[in-house]
């Protein structure tokens, strides 16, 4: 497997996986339901997928769903907020990509509901997080982290515990503002392998992307985990060599196929580690009119106008919320 210090950050992603990029970001939403090579658990597999795609994990369902209520701030379940998750929560694997867990239905509505208003009213309000307004500008951060005020349209990501420097691309040996205890315990319990020490929020709206790219800037090879909220987005990722150099074509049971487009609706989760822990990995597409309706008014109270949160509504609507988690340092 190849190691952090043998990547270089400027590289450029190998032709075959940008030319699987470049084929998502132009689809349009009647080909994108139409196209057998995506992978789309809601669609469901097809029957090629199901060759290569096996479960290789199921969750305690107790364990699970003490860390999802624990998270919450649930003391005790009612009849209302109902028993054990249900379905099961699995993990899935395609064997041309070992390392890659995907997990499409992990975290039930009301999880994402309080994920989101934790990052974006009381993390988003902590001076300690950056985010990109503040590389260009010098901006006072709301005294209320309940502001009913919209987030500001150019906002694009934040960060939280280690402080990334996009210029220099690695990570300050300062010591990192504390990752936040909540949302640690929560990734933790589900993906254990890995410590949360930082990571980005990027915030899309359909018609944004993220380029073609590889996380070499950690000081260790733990696993990447990210979550997804909101409209769905298209996933791309695809190997280079073992020492970061680019992979010829092959044919499906070589090439090609070793590059892996999925669309990962809200509530999914990836963990990229062992083998897949450096990959080649994008967004090259938002797909619009996809966030779940549970979300799309977030935080807007339902049942009609009015109330501290009215500005928002409809804005989750037409956003995804990424939150990409690692671990800095051994």
């Amino acid at each position: 497997m190849a190691s952090s210090q043998h990547l270089d950050p400027h590289e450029k992603p190998p032709d075959h996986i940008r030319n699987v990029y470049k084929k998502y970001q132009k689809m349009k939403l009647r080909d994108l339901d139409k196209d057998p090579d995506i992978i789309d658990f809601k669609r469901g597999l097809l029957e090629e997928q199901k060759r290569h795609i096996k479960v290789i994990k199921e969750y305690n369902p107790e364990e699970l769903t003490a860390a999802f209520r624990a998270f919450e701030g649930i003391q005790e379940p009612t009849n209302s907020q109902g028993g054990l998750i249900d379905p099961p929560i699995l993990v899935y694997e395609h064997s041309h990509m070992p390392g890659l867990h995907i997990l499409p239905a992990l975290l039930p509505p009301s999880t994402q509901l309080t994920l989101l208003s934790r990052l974006l009213h009381r993390d988003l309000s902590n001076p300690l997080h950056l985010t990109n307004l503040h590389t260009h500008y010098t901006l006072a951060y709301p005294s209320n982290p309940t502001s009913p005020s919209r987030p500001p349209n150019p906002l694009r990501w934040l960060t939280l515990g280690g402080q990334y420097d996009w210029t220099a691309k690695r990570y300050p040996t300062s010591p990192p503002p504390p990752f936040p205890p909540d949302i640690a315990a929560l990734l933790t319990a589900v993906f254990a392998d890995a410590e949360p020490q930082a990571a980005i929020v990027n915030l899309y709206s359909p018609g944004d992307t993220l380029s073609l790219h590889r996380d070499v800037a950690e000081g260790c090879r733990k696993g990447l985990s990210s979550v997804s909220l909101g409209c769905e987005g298209v996933f791309v990722v695809g190997p280079g060599d073992a020492e970061g150099e680019e992979r010829e074509e092959r044919d499906w049971e070589g090439a090609g196929k070793t590059v892996l487009a999925l669309r990962l609706p809200s509530g999914s989760a990836v963990y990229m580690g062992g083998e897949a822990r450096f990959a080649w990995h994008g967004v090259p597409q938002i797909v619009a009119g996809t966030c779940p309706a549970y979300l799309a008014d977030w935080p807007a109270a339902g049942g009609g106008e009015g109330g501290d949160f009215e500005a928002w509504r409809g804005w989750m609507g037409g956003k995804r919320v990424n939150l990409n988690v690692r671990q800095m340092w051994d």
